[in-house]
């Protein structure tokens, strides 16, 4: 295996760089971003992962990686790459441990100075009501025969149990459920960690943030999703918790001993995967999908009951504040979709980790009453600067699957960022910028502080100007709850 040093690095243009195939890679590599970005880029070991996975059997096209790029298991954290469906492979590390991870944007019908003035009271309020934090434990506990069934029917299970409303489906990705899952796959550890987990935050990176709506790019688009100057929005993320941590941790133990006998040959072990049409393939993405449900139905628990906090504490009904679900998008997943590849169109598996889809108008996948602007597309930055709503577009189908970023993208490791925090208190350096935040943990907070992330606004323009998805809105939080 080549060092990072011994990769050569071709720019294309001012957006796209090219790793040339080299050695066992079967196609090039391909990494979005600028001047500025490539030469924090160059210092990580991302761009080897990038030329790693390109060594993955079944691989088509190009070995892809977002502006929001770095390091991670196996594929790096914004990675893209595509596999046959036919001879080619599924990698539990080129969709992650948390599967599923998304994000789900509410609109209300508020204003921000009706909320600003009480931004610190319905933070508490938020805090208290929805579970966060390592290891949370939510309000509902299931049984087996519960679980199964929030496994098998994701978003639609929390609906017929009174925890949202049925058009909140029409606005969530794959309207809430993925075709596939296999509960007879799953752990008894995954079970057990996630019979109690429904419904909770989580940490790390995961946040409830109360914001508004600070820039408009496009009026037109953005009157379609609803949304105009200084409107009050929630955003959600959160993913699959420990439940799909179990399933990555299981079948990455079982893959990792297992792909050397298939005659396999990679330059990391972290890359461990399965022929998508073996038993043990089959069994992954059964097992993925009843992960990604999980995901599914967690936010949707968890967007029931911000919707109730803001309920009482505004004493109003749901008619008067007007709390809708503009969309839900998911990261970390893979799935088997028909692209056009050389001109010729294939099924293939996507995988996508720490990237997200972008349909442009006109996809049938993109929710019927959004076809004709494109799918939206979430971009959250950190709780200390802003998020942005985007749209698909057709050269993001043409060149990366229809894929983008999917967020800020750390540029210092946990510890770092601890290491930087020391003597800070990071929730007294928010307020002074006017953002309230409460943590179940005082470290979480250091580790998720906004100078651990690159700029999410250098990050949404690179993919913005490279034209695989379009900026629409720009959100500024003024209340973050973290894990």
């Amino acid at each position: 295996m080549a060092n990072e040093g011994d990769l050569r690095f071709e720019k294309l243009d001012d957006y796209r760089w090219m790793i040339p195939k080299a050695g066992g890679m079967r196609v090039p590599g391909i990494i979005y971003a600028d001047e500025k970005m490539m030469a924090q880029i160059r210092t990580d070991k991302s761009p080897q992962q990038v030329a790693n996975v390109a060594h993955l059997p079944g691989i088509v096209k190009n070995s892809l990686a977002m502006p929001d790029i770095h390091w991670g298991y196996g594929f790096p954290i914004g990675g893209v790459a595509a596999t046959d469906v036919e001879e080619g492979v599924i990698s539990p590390g080129g969709v992650g441990y948390d599967i599923n991870c998304g994000v789900r944007l509410v609109t209300t019908g508020m204003e921000l100075e009706e909320v600003r003035p009480r931004i610190k009271e319905l933070v508490a309020a938020l805090f208290r009501n929805i579970p966060s934090g390592v290891g949370s434990r939510g309000k509902l506990k299931l049984s087996r025969k519960e679980e199964r069934k929030v496994l098998l029917e994701g978003s639609r299970w929390a609906i017929q149990n009174g925890y949202g409303l049925p058009e909140d489906l029409e606005s969530t990705e794959e309207a809430g459920f993925m075709a596939g899952a296999n509960p007879e796959v799953v752990s008894d550890r995954a079970y057990e960690r996630g019979k109690d987990q429904l419904g909770t935050l989580g940490s790390g990176n995961h946040f409830l943030e109360v914001g508004y709506v600070e820039k408009i790019f496009e009026p037109e688009i953005a009157e379609r999703f609803g949304l105009r100057l200084n409107q009050v929005t929630v955003i959600i993320h959160s993913g699959s918790r420990g439940f799909g941590y179990q399933i990555c941790d299981d079948f990455l133990h079982v893959m990792t001993k297992e792909y050397d006998k298939l005659g396999i040959q990679l330059p990391d072990r972290q890359l461990a995967c399965a022929y998508i049409n073996s038993d043990r393939g089959r069994e992954y993405m059964g097992a993925m999908a009843c992960a990604v449900n999980y995901a599914y139905t967690n936010r949707q628990v968890l967007l029931h009951w911000t919707r109730e906090t803001f309920e009482r504490f505004f004493n109003a009904g749901p008619n008067a504040l007007g709390m809708r679900l503009l969309y839900d998008l998911g990261h970390n997943v893979a799935r088997r979709e028909k692209h056009t590849v050389d001109g010729k169109q294939m099924a293939v598996c996507v995988h996508r980790k720490g990237a997200a889809r972008a349909f442009p108008p006109g996809d049938e996948r993109v929710p019927e009453k959004y076809r004709d602007v494109g799918q939206p597309v979430l971009i959250p930055g950190d709780m200390g600067t802003c998020s942005y709503l985007l749209v698909g577009t057709s050269r993001a189908m043409e060149e990366t699957f229809g894929s983008t970023c999917h967020g800020a993208g750390r540029q210092m490791s946990r510890k770092q960022a601890m290491r930087s925090a020391k003597g800070r208190s990071i929730a007294k350096d928010l307020e002074g910028k006017g953002i309230f935040v409460m943590s179940a943990s005082r470290a979480t907070l250091a580790e998720e502080m906004p100078e651990a992330y690159k700029d999410v606004s250098d990050v949404v323009g690179v993919v913005d100007r490279a034209g695989i998805s379009k900026k629409v809105a720009r959100t500024v939080p003024i209340g973050v709850v973290k894990g």
